[in-house]
């Protein structure tokens, strides 16, 4: 009956619109009413979620994607993505992929690459005779890496919510797949130009190319301080995301001096919104997770599936539906925090590397970010570009069929998430 009320309210409240911390913590108070726990145990619950030095870099990632939309990163990145690939058929649908997963891998955030890249990317598209509906879906697909290849404040919530996984384990995890996805969007991005007809931009020559290179690189080092300074040892999450910050808001300010004092403004507003939302979900779902381990929920859901199946390859292929299924109707942050607790423990009895999981959950719930009902980037993208979402999903499948592909592969040839944690001793 507790866990009924548990869920029951939980979802209840969801439907009815209230958000997803809110739903969260209404749940958790009615359980521990219901149990006759008292309820500064869940006020101690809450204070202890967000009692953790890793999360402190959270708001330094998000500051420093927000610096980098509005500082002029987005749009050099991009021009070294067009002297680059650009001149292939379907050129700058290929743009828009590299620019991903190299604004991806310096912002962290899925949507912050779906709204800063569409901005810039869409009306030149469609201006060079491209369908609309192409470019919303290879802007939306494509900003999925922004959740997989580091730095990502998504992979910090998964650690926190396993327990203290290791955070440059979990970048380092990130790597492969996220080329992964690209290269598999990649290909779909350039098959389907071929066969609407698009052409490719004229090449600028190496001239330009190096000049691209040569003045992207102030914005590329953001990402190397971020993820080198982990990964080196010198610096902590937190410290390696207080100087990525700094860092970006000199280059943006004095370097390529497109910071201005609004846009200044526009990011610390940006940043404190994001960074609040993501704190009070922290909180509350620690709290929610308390009771979930007193229901021995993750016990229950492994009896379940393994009285369908004992088979370790089948059991991979329902955990990665259920992720599918609850990604297109809840919020990423939340099911990463809500999930993790109750999967873990399962995906460890049949021997799956945590750190694994870890990228197998991001690569899930990326994707529902561009799904309906509850894509966030699917709705960004879709308003930028000024396509109707039931007329963009209509033609995006080819992309999702790529976003499979690599997340099947994710999942069942661990080498591709565990290389290069290996490979770096970590």
């Amino acid at each position: 009956m507790g866990l009924l009320i548990l869920f029951g309210l939980f979802f209840a409240a969801m439907i009815a619109g209230v958000p997803v911390a809110f739903a969260l913590g209404i749940a958790t108070v009615a359980g521990f009413i219901y149990e006759g726990i008292p309820l500064f145990v869940a006020f101690q619950r809450i204070v202890s979620g967000v009692s953790v030095f890793s999360l402190l870099a959270i708001p330094f990632f998000i500051f420093a994607g927000d610096l980098m939309m509005q500082g002029g990163i987005a749009t050099r990145l991009v021009r070294l993505a067009a002297s680059t690939v650009g001149s292939f058929k379907g050129g700058l649908g290929l743009v828009n992929v590299v620019s991903s997963m190299l604004f991806g891998g310096i912002s962290g955030s899925a949507v912050a690459d779906t709204s800063a890249l569409g901005s810039i990317l869409m009306p030149v598209m469609k201006e060079k005779g491209y369908d609309a509906d192409y470019a919303v879906n290879v802007t939306v697909t494509s900003s999925v890496a922004g959740v997989v290849i580091p730095p990502s404040h998504n992979m910090i919530l998964f650690s926190v919510a396993a327990g203290g996984i290791s955070v440059s384990q979990l970048f380092l995890a990130g790597i492969f797949p996220g080329i992964l996805m690209c290269s598999c969007l990649a290909v779909v991005a350039y098959l389907v130009a071929v066969r609407r007809g698009y052409g490719g931009e004229p090449f600028p020559g190496w001239r330009v190319l190096a000049r691209s290179f040569i003045v992207a690189i102030p914005g590329i080092f953001t990402a190397v301080i971020i993820v080198g300074g982990v990964l080196s040892g010198i610096m902590t999450v937190t410290e390696s995301g207080a100087f990525g910050a700094i860092y970006a808001l000199i280059v943006t300010a004095f370097v390529y001096r497109e910071l201005s004092w609004e846009g200044f403004k526009a990011a610390v507003l940006a940043s404190v919104r994001t960074t609040s939302l993501v704190m009070i979900l922290v909180a509350t779902a620690s709290a929610f997770a308390y009771l979930l381990a007193l229901y021995r929920v993750p016990e229950l859901l492994a009896g379940t599936l393994t009285s369908i199946t004992d088979n370790p390859l089948m059991i991979l292929l329902m955990l990665n539906i259920i992720l599918l299924v609850l990604g297109m109707v809840m919020d990423m942050a939340g099911l990463i925090l809500i999930c993790t607790p109750i999967f873990l423990p399962v995906v460890r009895d049949i021997g799956m590397d945590p750190v694994q999981f870890g990228v197998i959950m991001m690569m899930n719930l990326g994707l529902g970010l561009t799904t309906p009902p509850v894509g966030a980037c699917l709705f960004v993208g879709c308003v930028i570009g000024g396509v109707r979402i039931d007329q963009a999903v209509r033609t995006i499948w080819p992309f999702y069929v790529a976003l499979l592909v690599a997340l099947m592969l994710t999942t069942y040839i661990p080498w591709l998430s565990l290389a290069m944690p290996r490979m770096f001793g970590q």
